[in-house]
């Protein structure tokens, strides 16, 4: 008898399981010169809080070179939905068509209810230049759902996962 292939399953209720054991949540030290707190919430469709899901943050360095032992950084969230990271802003990278892309964070989000992580990018709210040259940013109808917020104290980027105010997600 041939095997059957098993149906898609969505992440389930443990999937955090081992996920987040080891401190993980700073691409840099606090204290490291340049060092950016970035706090936000996920949130559903209903724009409840997502309690248990996790972000994954990927990023250049600050000279826009990407570096197998630098800009890797992940944070669970707590019972509001909340996730904390502590990172460096990066330098621009180039981009597809010849450009320069404006400095950003690629950021996956992790979730039950997903069968795959959705991918998404934060830009930096003191690039407006960068951010009116890069050829992603352009290229969308509303972009202001990846452009971070700043607080007292860092940023703030909230991830809306549908619905009203629903961030914008790329297909990989």
């Amino acid at each position: 008898m041939a095997a059957e292939p098993t149906p898609s399953q969505t992440v389930g209720p443990y999937f955090s399981l081992g996920l987040l054991l080891r401190d993980a949540d700073q691409v840099v030290a606090p204290d490291a010169p340049g060092a950016i707190r970035l706090t936000g919430s996920i949130r559903d469709g209903d724009g409840e809080p997502v309690p248990d899901a996790m972000v994954e943050v990927w990023q250049a360095d600050e000279e826009g070179q990407y570096r197998p032992e630098f800009g890797w950084a992940r944070s669970g969230c707590d019972g509001d939905g909340r996730y904390s990271l502590v990172l460096v802003k990066p330098g621009r990278v180039a981009d597809a068509v010849g450009g320069l892309q404006a400095p950003h964070l690629t950021m996956l989000v992790f979730a039950r209810g997903l069968l795959r992580p959705v991918l998404t990018r934060m830009y930096f709210p003191d690039e407006a230049d960068a951010n009116a040259e890069d050829h992603v940013l352009a290229s969308l109808e509303d972009a202001s759902s990846l452009v971070a917020r700043p607080t007292g104290d860092g940023l703030e980027f909230d991830i809306h996962l549908q619905g009203e105010g629903e961030t914008v997600f790329f297909a990989v």
